[in-house]
């Protein structure tokens, strides 16, 4: 809604611009030719307040496009290190994960190796010590 006031009211001040500059020709003292060249002096001072409003209206957009640049630069390199970072505690977990999974592997096998030297060794034993009862 402001930008429709905005408009508006530009529209208002062009109006009221036109119908001044038409009651200033209507009612002005001068002859013809001072009011030909105050209507240009005044056409052309409008043309360059309108062109140096316009300028600095253009400068500030550019401002705030760039400083709306580096903010969103700022926060695409933080979400990078909160990736990285993120990526780098992955990497971690698995390689403690991994070595508690070879850890635990070995434990297994050797107890493995250590329940089958057993068995073997007691399967054979009484066979050694088996004597006839007679």
């Amino acid at each position: 809604m402001s930008e429709e006031k905005g408009s508006s009211g530009f529209s208002w001040f062009l109006a009221g611009l036109g119908i001044g500059a038409l009651v200033g020709v209507l009612y002005a003292p001068k002859a013809g030719r001072e009011t030909r060249e105050d209507l240009a002096n005044g056409a052309r001072e409008g043309k360059e307040y309108l062109r140096q409003r316009s300028q600095e209206a253009a400068d500030q957009v550019t401002q705030i496009v760039d400083r709306g640049r580096v903010q969103v630069n700022e926060y695409v390199d933080r979400g990078r290190e909160y990736v990285d970072r993120g990526k780098a505690q992955w990497e971690d977990f698995l390689t403690q994960g991994r070595q508690v999974v070879n850890a635990q592997k070995e434990k297994v096998a050797a107890a493995v190796d250590a329940g089958r030297e057993a068995y073997k060794h007691t399967a054979h034993e009484p066979e050694a010590q088996e004597t006839p009862l007679t």
